[in-house]
C-alpha cells in the first residue's frame, strides 16, 4: 500500500504570501500619498498662484501671519514657565501657602493667579493636584480660572496687543479676577462634595523631572499650538471673507456683539497667552465685546470644558462651566461699562 506523503507546509513570507484580493496589499503608503499630493500641486501650481494672488486671500495670508508672529513668542514662552511650575513647584507648597480660613484662601489662591504664569492646559491639572493634596475646592477653582486669565505673561501681551487702550489691561484683570473669586464663593457656599470626584494622579507624577518638564512642553505646545493656529484662521477669515456688513450690523448691536465675541472664545479654544492678539484684530467690535472675549475664553472653552470634565467628573463640568460663562459675560460688560 502506497504512502503519500504530504506536501511541506508553505511558509509566511510576509507580504508575497497575502493573496490579491487582501486590502492591506493594496493599501497606499504614506510616501506614495505624498508623491501623488506634490505632484498634484505642482500640476496645479498655476491656478494655486492664482488663487492665492487674489486680494482676498492676500489680505487673509497678512492678518494670519501677524497673529502668528505677534503671538507666537508668548506662547512659547507661557508653556515653559507653565511646564516648570507645574514639573518644580509642589502642590504642597500651595496648600502651605493658603490661608486655612476657606473663605480668605479663595481671594489669595485668585490673586496667586497673577504672579505663576501657565495657560489653561495647566491649570486644570495643577488645580486638580491642589484638591488631591486637601487644598479646599473653592480655592482650587479660583486658581483654575484666574491663573492662565491675569498671569504676567498674558497681561503683557495685552499691552502689546492693545497698545492705544492700555486700560484693557487693567480691565482684564479686575473682570478675570472678580470671576475667579466669585465662583470660588459660589461653590463654596452651593458646592456639593459629591459632584466633584477625586481628581486622577497627573500623567507626569512619578517621572524624572527632565522627562516631565518635556512632555509637559511637548503636550502644551502641541495643542496651544494647533488652537493658536485654529484662532488665527478665525479672525483672518473674519477679517478678510466675511461680508464687513455683517460684522457691523453685529458689532453695532452691543447685546449681539458681546454674545457673538463670548460664544466665538468657547469655540475657538485659543490659548490665553495669544487670545489678545486675535482679539485686538477684531476692530469693528467695541472694546467691551473684545473685552468679553478676552474674559470668556481662559475660563470657558471646548477643550477646557473637556478637560475640567476628565480630572474633576462629567457632572463637575455641567454646572461648572455653563456658571462660570454666564458670570464672565456679566462682569465683563459691568467691567467694560465701567472701566472702558
Amino acid at each position: 500500500m502506497a504512502v503519500t506523503k504530504a506536501p511541506p507546509p508553505t511558509r509566511d513570507t510576509g507580504e508575497d504570501a497575502r493573496p490579491a484580493s487582501d486590502p492591506e496589499a493594496r493599501r497606499l503608503n504614506s510616501p506614495l500619498v505624498l508623491t501623488l499630493l506634490m505632484l498634484g500641486v505642482v500640476l496645479a501650481q498655476g491656478p494655486i498662484r492664482g488663487a492665492l494672488g487674489a486680494p482676498v486671500m492676500q489680505s487673509w495670508m497678512t492678518v494670519f501671519v501677524a497673529v502668528l508672529v505677534q503671538a507666537l513668542p508668548f506662547l512659547v514662552l507661557g508653556v515653559l514657565l507653565s511646564a516648570a511650575i507645574a514639573v518644580f513647584v509642589p502642590p504642597s507648597f500651595f496648600a502651605r501657602a493658603l490661608p486655612k480660613n476657606p473663605a480668605l484662601a479663595v481671594p489669595v489662591a485668585g490673586a496667586a493667579g497673577a504672579v505663576l504664569p501657565g495657560c489653561e492646559c495647566a491649570s486644570v491639572p495643577v488645580a486638580g493636584a491642589l484638591v488631591r493634596r486637601g487644598v479646599t475646592p473653592a480655592a482650587a477653582l479660583a486658581f483654575l480660572l484666574s491663573a492662565p486669565a491675569i498671569n504676567p505673561i498674558v497681561l503683557t501681551a495685552t499691552a502689546v496687543a492693545f497698545p492705544r487702550d492700555p486700560e484693557m489691561v487693567v480691565a482684564r484683570l479686575v473682570a478675570s479676577l472678580l470671576v475667579a473669586c466669585a465662583m470660588g464663593w459660589l461653590w463654596l457656599r452651593l458646592g456639593r462634595t459629591d459632584l466633584l470626584k477625586p481628581p486622577a494622579r497627573h500623567a507626569y507624577e512619578g517621572q524624572g523631572r527632565g522627562a516631565a518638564f518635556w512632555g509637559s512642553v511637548r503636550h502644551d505646545v502641541t495643542h496651544a499650538g494647533g488652537f493658536l493656529v485654529v484662532g488665527a484662521m478665525a479672525a483672518a477669515t473674519l477679517k478678510a471673507v466675511v461680508p464687513q456688513t455683517w460684522l457691523r450690523t453685529a458689532a453695532e448691536n452691543p447685546v449681539i456683539a458681546v454674545l457673538a465675541l463670548a460664544a466665538l472664545a468657547v469655540v475657538l479654544s485659543i490659548c490665553s497667552e495669544a487670545d489678545a492678539f486675535v482679539a485686538a484684530s477684531l476692530t469693528q467690535f467695541s472694546l467691551t465685546a473684545r473685552l468679553t472675549f478676552l474674559v470668556v475664553g481662559p475660563m470657558i472653552d471646548l477643550k477646557l470644558f473637556a478637560m475640567q470634565t476628565g480630572t474633576f467628573g462629567r457632572a463637575f463640568a455641567l454646572r461648572f462651566a455653563p456658571a462660570t460663562l454666564a458670570l464672565a459675560i456679566v462682569v465683563s460688560v459691568l467691567t467694560g461699562w465701567v472701566m472702558l
